[in-house]
Parts: C-alpha cells; structure tokens; sequence
C-alpha cells in the first residue's frame, strides 16, 4: 500500500463514519504564542476543546479529520539515526462533544485491524493507571476488553506515557489509550478531560474531547514492512538521489539530508526566511547542517536544489502551497547554499585550527562564537562537529559571548536610530539641531506603523504580510516585509494613500503597558516575539494599528507630515523593502 493509498484511506475512513475533512495549518502557528512551530494536529482546534469556537458554526460537524504537517525542534540534533525527524505528517482525528472514549478506541481499533488489515496478534494497547490527581482508565480497559482484546494486552502506565498534553504552556490534556503494532507505538488517542493551568493544575473541561495522533512515517514503515521510515515510499525517491556508499558513517549524513531537505521546503512554503532568530534560525540551522553532510558525501554544489524539486514533486498533490511557492523554495534554498558554502570550507579549516590548540578537548564559548560570526556556523552545527572529535562546547560561555554581542547589536541599533538609541524613556539633552532630527526620526517611526498595518490592508487577501527589519535614519524609512512578488504601482499607490488618509484623520497615539499574552491577544503585531519579555508595551494609533514597540512615538499623526514611498526593492528572496520619506 502506497503512502498516497494510506493518507487517503484514513480520511475517507473517517469522513465516511461523519467527520470533516479539515486541510493542515500552517507550520506557524496561529495567535498561539507559546509554541514556535506547529508540533501535534490538535493545535488548530484548541479553541473548540474550551468552548471558545463553535465547530458546528466553522466546520458543520463537532468532529473532524486531519492530515497536519508538523515539525519538533527538540528532535533536530537526533536526526540522522533510523527514527528521528524533524518534519512529520501527523494523521488525526478530533471530536468537540460528539462522541468520546468507547467511539474513539472502536474507530481505532478498526481502521488498524479492518482497513490497513493489520491481524489483532500483532497488536497490545496501553491505557492510564491513575495517580492521586486523575483516576485509572477503566472505562478504556472495559472497551479494548469489548473489542477482544485480552487482558494480556492490555499495558497499564503512568502520566510520562498516558497522559497527554498541553502543548504550550496551558491547554487542553488528559489520560490516553495507545495501540502498538509490533511492540511500536502507532496511534496515541488521547481523551481530553481537562484543562492545564499555566501553573500545572487541572481543571476539569466543561466538555470532553477527543484527540488522536498517529505519526504518518511510522505508520507507513509498518504497512510497507519498511526496515525503517527511510526505506518507505515518502524517502525512497529523495534518497536514490543522493550518491552514498552503504557504510554507517554515510547512512547518517543521507538521512540527515533527506530530512533536512523536506523540512526545510515546508517551512519555506509557509513562510519561513533564513535568519539568525526564531523559526528563521531553526531554517538556517537545518539548512547549513544538510550543506555540511552534503560536504562530507562530496555531492555536487546545489544538491539541495534538485532534492527541494523532488519533495515539491512528491507532496504537491496532498499540500498545494508547495506548487505555489515553488520558487521561492528553490530561490531561497539556492541563496542559502551560496552562502554558506563560500564560508564552510574556510570554517572548517577554523575549527581544526581550534582544536589543534585544545588540551583539554573543550571548545571555549568564545570560539564557539566566532565560528557562528565569521563563518555563519550554527552553535549547534558547532556541537556536532566537536563531538565527532571527542570535545565539548563551552555552552555558559557560548551564551555569555553571544548576549554581549546582542547588547553590542542593540546599542549599534540604537545608534543608528538617530544617535542617542532612543526608547519611551529616553531623555532628550541635545543640540537644537539635534533635536530637530530626533523629532523627524519619531515622525518617521510613527510613519512605519501606519505602513505595516497599510501594507496589510493592500496585500493581505494575497498573503500573510510579516515585518522581518526596518531601518530609521533622518533621511528616510525602510522597512522590510514577506511578499512573494514586486508590488505594482497601484498597490504602492493604495500603501501611500491609505497612510496618508491615516495622517489626516489626525488618529491618536496612546501607549499601554500589557502581557505578552495580553498584547498578542488584543491583535497587536509582533516582531521576532520570541525575544519579548513577560511584559511589553504597546503602541496603538487610533484603531487603525496596534503594535508592541519601544516607542518613542509622536503625539496624534497629524505631526507626521506628508508620507511618500520613494522606492521599493526586493531584499531577498520572499522579502520586499520600501523606503519612505515625510515631507
């Protein structure tokens, strides 16, 4: 059976017996701040597990079916052994009140046993035993029972193995019931009964739920009878492309390079840009990981280029934005080979250079961080090369060196931001005329606001506008954003006057000092938010934009004067830059 045949079997099993077949979201997760990437199936629907979406209203149905892309960054450095991934498609099936755990464990146990024909012998099951908080799981126990599965079969275990969830820091959880087919865990189908404070304690839902997730690659191995996920039909067609020899050494450099590859072509289809924060690191990281072992094979420059064409070949059907991001993937994929090629050979002589002088087989922070300056080499992939000599990384001293180069960058930023590293705080002891062009930087500061929420305004129906830098001097704006093409000049048009139609309505400028959970519930915008602290300030111009800032910000917007967009440009691949002037 194909992986194609498995992924359509699950949905039409499951939209057969009535639920709704919901598309995967986006590797970026939605207003949910408290993860980076999308890691489980169940993260879109965390609104209808507490009441705060109606399913019925949305979807026609209180139960659902998925197939979600998803990825786990904690897995990335195991990645290149016989199991671990990075990106995975997890098979789920949700429900909101519609049913519970006897419909739950019965689709279960017939989709393995009936569908994928897969005998009852070759099958065990776990449920809860309970704790002093959550009692046992008699209720799942009474059910596998119903079903024929004997006693023998039937594993009990605690919270670390039957109990699942939040993700994030709060959210929806509760005991699971797992099926394992050859001693593998396969489907975990997990019975949502509470609710997860942010200090860990429970709190039973006003409605129950149901969440199952089922990891696509494993599934795939055990109905193909694949040795490992890499020998099944989702890996085959990427490793036939890599040239190897069959040694052990090289067995992990492809699989280390096949996953990175179609990771990395997801996140990019979902927006991701190279850069050295956030998701934009966790890209680079993998990236230059997948380039570093593609050096160890000796593969051919732009390797990368004609694996991200076979991933975009093998998935296109099931995910459709690979299609239509396609060059931006081979663009942005292309660019950052370029890149960190010309820097690798040299850095890796560096590094030899560096552990020749080491007696005592360290690598000092210090060193650590001046591979990643000068040579563009991710800590991480640092760690890895030190280990395959027998060292270890200063990791105290990696942070310490790296936080005094962000106070460094902060203060250089300031700096440039009209010479006095101005914040709200900031008190203005200057020349006139230095004063003079502190007052035109605020206007002009102000001015972005209104451009980034305009920008929104224009491009949004095309795709998701985000900001990724801006740049403030006297003389002008500039500011950078995700857009896939170069604007016409009737969209640049509808930007300049949308801002200066805001100018005139003279909208005022008021601040509010809010939680991070507060200000990105209440719809303000945030860049790079992972850097924020627990509580943060926002700026709002009338109700037209709202946005977590340092400020400083002018008064109402009238002050700004007349805004005029003097050029856009592209600054690289997916990502657009205006500059702008006030008058």
């Amino acid at each position: 059976m194909t992986s194609r045949e498995i992924r359509e079997k699950f949905l039409n099993f499951f939209e057969k017996n009535g639920h709704k077949i919901v598309p995967s979201s986006s590797l970026l997760p939605k207003d949910d701040p408290s993860v980076l990437l999308t890691s489980a199936g169940m993260q879109q629907f965390k609104p209808y597990y507490v009441g705060k979406k109606d399913p019925i209203e949305d979807f026609g149905s209180q139960n659902t079916v998925s197939v979600q892309k998803s990825f786990r960054t904690s897995d990335i450095d195991e990645v290149g052994d016989e199991s671990h991934l990075t990106f995975f498609e997890m098979l789920g099936n949700f429900s909101f009140g519609g049913y519970f755990k006897e419909e739950a464990i019965k689709f279960g146990w017939e989709f393995i046993t009936k569908e994928l024909k897969i005998t009852p012998e070759r099958i065990y099951v776990s449920v809860f035993e309970g704790d002093s908080e959550v009692p046992a799981d008699e209720e799942s126990i009474a059910v596998w029972k119903s079903l024929g599965v004997s006693v023998n079969r039937i594993k009990k275990a605690g919270r670390s193995d039957n109990f699942w969830g939040p993700t994030g820091n709060e959210g929806p959880c509760g005991p699971t019931s797992e099926i394992y087919v050859d001693g593998l865990e396969v489907w975990n189908i997990v019975f949502n009964q509470y609710y997860c404070q942010p200090d860990k304690t429970l709190k039973p839902l006003k409605q129950n739920g149901v969440d199952t997730g089922m990891g696509f690659e494993r599934l795939a191995m055990i109905v193909q009878g694949a040795p490992t996920i890499f020998e099944t039909d989702l890996f085959r067609p990427l490793i036939e492309l890599i040239s190897h020899r069959d040694v052990p050494d090289e067995a992990r450099s492809v699989r280390i390079i096949a996953d990175h590859a179609r990771a990395a072509a997801f996140l990019i289809a979902d927006g991701v840009m190279p850069s050295n924060i956030g998701t934009g690191y966790v890209l680079r990281r993998i990236i230059r990981r997948a380039i570093r072992h593609g050096r160890l094979l000796e593969l051919e420059s732009n390797f990368l280029i004609l694996l991200s064409q076979k991933v975009i070949e093998l998935y296109k059907k099931s995910y459709p934005e690979l299609s239509a991001k396609r060059e931006d993937i081979l663009t942005v994929i292309q660019k950052e080979e370029e890149k960190f090629s010309n820097t690798l050979g040299k850095g890796l002589k560096e590094f030899e250079k560096l552990i020749l002088q080491k007696s005592d087989k360290i690598v000092s922070g210090n060193d650590a961080f001046y591979l990643y300056e000068s040579y563009g080499f991710p800590m991480e992939l640092t760690r890895e090369l030190a280990l395959e000599k027998g060292f270890a990384i200063d990791e105290s001293g990696w942070k310490t060196a790296f936080k005094a180069h962000q106070e460094i960058s902060r203060v250089g930023a300031g700096k440039k931001f009209g010479g006095h590293g101005l914040t709200e705080k900031s008190e203005i002891r200057s020349t006139k005329s230095e004063i003079e062009d502190i007052e035109k930087i605020t206007r002009l500061h102000t001015a972005t606001h209104l451009l980034h929420q305009a920008l929104h305004d224009v491009l949004d129906k095309e795709a998701d506008v985000k900001q990724m830098g801006s740049d403030i001097n006297v003389e002008r704006a500039r500011f950078d954003f995700t857009f896939p093409r170069k604007l016409t000049t009737e969209e640049l048009k509808k930007v300049e006057e949308t801002v200066n139609q805001k100018i005139d309505e003279n909208l005022p400028i008021t601040v509010a000092k809010l939680s991070l959970k507060e200000a990105l519930v209440s719809g303000a915008r945030a860049f790079f938010k992972e850097k924020y602290p627990d509580e943060v300030t926002v700026y709002s111009v009338g109700d037209y934009s709202r946005e977590i800032c340092g400020g400083p910000h002018i008064k109402k917007t009238g002050e700004i004067g007349h805004f005029k967009i003097i050029k856009e440009e592209s600054s690289s691949a997916g990502v657009r830059r205006i500059r702008a002037v006030v008058e």
